[in-house]
């Protein structure tokens, strides 16, 4: 192919849910799956580029010689079949090396020896290359990273759509996170790669050798972060709210927490996968929310999130409650979406801001513009409510009505089946109109005033 050096580097997170990651450190499994495909006989620099991408990888086994909790494999593909003319051997893609955690010598010997022959089947290779991990042990719990390390010298040549490979491993659970460094690749090419992975163009040997680095670097270690959970003026004060880190790219949760503060009052230290381009969401009302947070291997991160809060405290006034449970809408102000239906009585902490609350009394309380201050605490007295009974001497049609400024406002009908009836209503002058559903005449409606009190009852006969 006349296609110039890219390195794909695929680094799958497949996680395991570990009872107790503090007990084991993971397991990570690295699978290389190297391009031996014909263009590899083409020069880079001062030789083959087969024999530049096999002296840098050698290089990197012997860093990785003696690595802990790691067990590598190798696959290859375009090294079986010859290109003929008008014709090329797809399924030219092989396993040559499983994974075991003493597979570096195998690993050397097949490099010296492979052959540079065929084509470049990338899509069909990686589709193969997720069968390639053992299965999961289910009595182990340790988290285990599987990495996958693609080096290609060209983009796909057999007509399939590696990007759709990635869609499709990400819907069986596999996470995916790609590091493309391409050579000498057009802008089209480029464009093409994108939907994989993270594009990083190479132009010398040894920017190639510097990304090889970065990659095996993040997919062996895990490094250090703390999530700031910001005040309004600017202190990482904010404590014990709940907060997911997600894969950005597939929306997994890569970790929940309870946010705390360690015994020096700061932050706690985490120790986070760099592999991943995080969402990060701290769980307060309403959420906050920070997107594209990278972390590098070895390079302590501080998170910072907007996270201001005070607190909402929903008092029933006039006295102790009634013990009716009543709940109060809080929405921002302005905004139609409701964001939790508080209950009056208890305290709340919301983001600092302005809310709308509509409490679920009869007639329902609107109180618009609530300001809730960082680190404070504001007060709303919900008048107790006072209970109506109405006894019509029979059955019948009606209704209450709340009389406000010479307007009448619906409240609630009157049950037509019932010979008794009993509302909690807030304080105020209401009127209700009824009639008997025997009479069958406008005019023989009945109307009456009455005036609701705190804490106190009232009747009416009809």
């Amino acid at each position: 192919m006349r296609h110039a050096a890219l390195l794909l580097a695929f680094l799958f997170g497949l996680g395991l849910n570990a009872q107790d990651k503090s007990a084991k450190p993971p397991l990570t499994r690295m699978l290389f799956v190297m391009d031996a495909s014909n263009s590899m006989n083409a020069f880079w620099g001062n030789q083959p580029k087969i024999n530049t991408a096999r002296e840098l990888l050698l290089n990197s086994l012997k860093e990785l010689e003696g690595q802990p909790d790691l067990e590598l494999a190798l696959r290859l593909y375009g090294h079986q079949t010859p290109i003929q003319p008008g014709k090329q051997d797809c399924d030219d893609t092989r396993l040559e090396v499983p994974f075991s955690g003493n597979s570096i010598p195998a690993m050397k010997s097949t490099l010296q020896s492979v052959r540079c022959l065929g084509t470049t089947p990338i899509a069909r290779s990686l589709e193969r290359s997720a069968g390639d991990f053992p299965p999961l042990d289910l009595k182990d719990t340790r988290k285990v990273r599987n990495v996958i390390i693609l080096i290609t010298d060209g983009i796909e040549a057999c007509d399939e759509d590696p990007c759709a490979v990635s869609r499709a491993l990400q819907a069986k659970g596999i996470t995916l996170k790609p590091f493309v460094i391409g050579v000498g690749l057009d802008d089209t090419q480029k464009y093409a790669l994108q939907c994989v992975g993270n594009y990083f163009d190479a132009s010398t040997p040894e920017l190639f050798e510097h990304v090889l680095k970065v990659v095996v670097t993040q997919a062996l270690n895990s490094t250090t972060a703390q999530i700031s959970l910001m005040t309004v003026d600017g202190k990482p004060t904010e404590t014990d709210v709940p907060v997911t880190l997600y894969d950005q790219r597939t929306g997994k949760v890569i970790e929940h927490l309870l946010h705390t503060m360690n015994d020096r009052g700061i932050p706690d230290t985490l120790r986070i996968d760099p592999i991943y381009t995080y969402k990060v969401v701290a769980h307060t009302v309403p959420p906050s929310v920070r997107n594209d947070v990278v972390v590098k291997p070895g390079v302590h991160t501080v998170i910072a999130l907007d996270a201001g809060t005070g607190l909402l405290s929903i008092k029933s006034g006039n006295g102790p409650s009634d013990g009716n449970l009543i709940q109060a809408i809080v929405r921002r102000s302005g905004e139609g979406n409701t964001l939790i239906a508080q209950e009056v009585g208890t305290t709340q902490r919301l983001r600092t801001g302005t809310y709308d609350l509509e409490v679920l009394t009869l007639p329902r309380l609107m109180i618009p513009d609530v300001r809730i201050d960082q680190s404070k605490t504001t007060e709303i007295a919900v008048p107790r409510s006072g209970v109506l009974n109405v006894l019509p001497s029979t059955p019948g049609p009606g209704a209450i009505f709340a009389k406000k400024d010479g307007q009448l406002e619906w409240v609630a009908d009157l049950d037509p089946n019932a010979v008794r009836s009993q509302f909690r209503l807030l304080p105020g002058t209401y009127e209700v109109i009824y009639r008997s559903r025997s009479a069958r005449r406008t005019e023989l409606s009945l109307k009456k005033d009455v005036t609701i009190e705190s804490g106190r009852s009232a009747t009416l006969n009809f």
